[in-house]
């Protein structure tokens, strides 16, 4: 592990324009590592594109390791020598009428390192509002939790609406998470009443950071989402966070704290159910 491990959490509002985001996004990233010595940072869900519609992602999908959206990331993560969790990515699906929300990871050379394409889709009612989302009529869902090595400690990827289901984090557990990167974009009524609260939750039973990287604004297209982006350490004390509109946070990361809460506190061990499919 580098002797300063430092993550950072970008947030974003973004718009229809990807021109107008990527810039947002450049500035951000650049502003994460100069100011505050970010060596791994994570995106926001649809950090390069906040469109009318859902359907609007089928005009930007990409081919799996060719487009503007990855070239731009593999840029950014060479050029900074940083790892970058590149929040959503729209990749072509196995349907034609679909995309894949795919999170990928780049490692301090541009190298593509890890793709996670998000398995729970946020098809939902929001009584409140009356607003309605139904991302499965646009994203295909993947089928596969993903785990991997960094400089950093085992990094564990999701998105969004993931974060309310529990057994996809204890099967990345099981595989050796001890950072999970969560890109984001709850709704200002969902995000409101179950974000800090869910997102310290996985931390506190999984006794991992989590680096929770949002949209946090008023978009062109109506919706408002929550924002807080933060960083929760093991415990599940939140570190830092930024309320709303675009900025930064950043926290070290102390695998050593964590091992230690791991070993004094061990919950892990006491586990005697397991979830079954």
């Amino acid at each position: 592990m580098p002797k300063k491990s430092r993550v950072a959490a970008i947030q974003m509002a973004s718009s229809p324009n990807v021109s107008a985001n990527l810039l947002e996004a450049r500035r951000l990233i650049q502003e994460a590592v100069d100011e505050s010595g970010a060596n791994l940072v994570v995106l926001p869900e649809n950090f390069a594109f906040m469109g009318d519609q859902d359907r609007d992602l089928l005009d930007l999908r990409e081919t799996e390791g060719r487009g503007p959206l990855q070239d731009f990331l593999a840029e950014m993560a060479s050029r900074h020598r940083i790892w970058l969790v590149g929040g959503t990515v729209p990749l072509t699906a196995t349907h034609p009428d679909r995309v894949r929300a795919a999170c990928l990871v780049f490692n301090d050379r541009g190298e593509r390192v890890a793709r996670y394409d998000k398995i729970h889709l946020f098809d939902v009612k929001l009584l409140e509002t009356g607003e309605r989302y139904e991302e499965s009529a646009t994203i295909e869902p993947g089928n596969a939790s993903v785990v991997l090595d960094t400089p950093f400690g085992r990094l564990g990827l999701a998105v969004c609406y993931d974060l309310r289901f529990p057994e996809l984090y204890r099967e990345m557990l099981d595989a050796g998470m001890e950072i999970m990167a969560l890109p984001a974009c709850f709704t200002a009524i969902t995000g409101k009443a179950h974000w800090e609260v869910l997102v310290r939750a996985r931390a506190i039973e999984n006794l991992c950071y989590v680096v929770a990287a949002a949209q946090g604004g008023y978009h062109r297209n109506g919706r408002r989402t929550h924002g807080h982006s933060m960083v929760v350490d093991p415990w599940g004390s939140v570190l830092a966070q930024v309320p709303r509109g675009a900025g930064h946070v950043c926290c070290p990361l102390d695998l050593e704290y964590l091992h230690s809460v791991r070993l004094n506190f061990p919950v892990l061990d006491h586990r005697r159910l397991t979830c079954r499919v």
